[in-house]
């Protein structure tokens, strides 16, 4: 808990812009579902509106450090060649528990080869 006024303050504050940036967020993520719902779904007329509004609600987030404004253009981006495409974006998956081991035991094995 803050003790002096300050803290009180600054408190109340994180709190409000926490929820708008969780409203801001919120509302992206929707807005991108359907855009790319409209991408694979092959409906470009849809489609193109569905980015508009995406790119300037994303570019509002950016202008008030909801979103950091590389990752607004990095995503705008990747939209844009989907949009013109016509095939949804590609999203790159962390590597599995699995992968991670795989790989550690590989560097391992490398690193400990017999020397000649």
């Amino acid at each position: 808990m803050p003790h002096n006024n300050s803290a009180k303050k600054r408190l109340r504050k994180s709190e409000t812009h926490r929820i708008a940036n969780k409203t801001r967020i919120t509302e992206l993520k929707t807005i991108r579902k359907k855009l790319e719902r409209a991408v694979h779904d092959g409906k470009k007329d849809e489609a193109a509106e569905l980015y508009r509004t995406f790119t300037k609600r994303i570019d509002q987030a950016a202008s008030g450090n909801t979103v950091h404004k590389k990752a607004a253009a990095r995503t705008k981006s990747r939209l844009a060649i989907a949009v013109a495409k016509g095939a949804p974006p590609k999203q790159v998956a962390a590597p599995t528990k699995a992968e991670v081991a795989k790989a550690a035991k590989a560097a391992k094995a490398k690193s400990v080869a017999p020397k000649a």
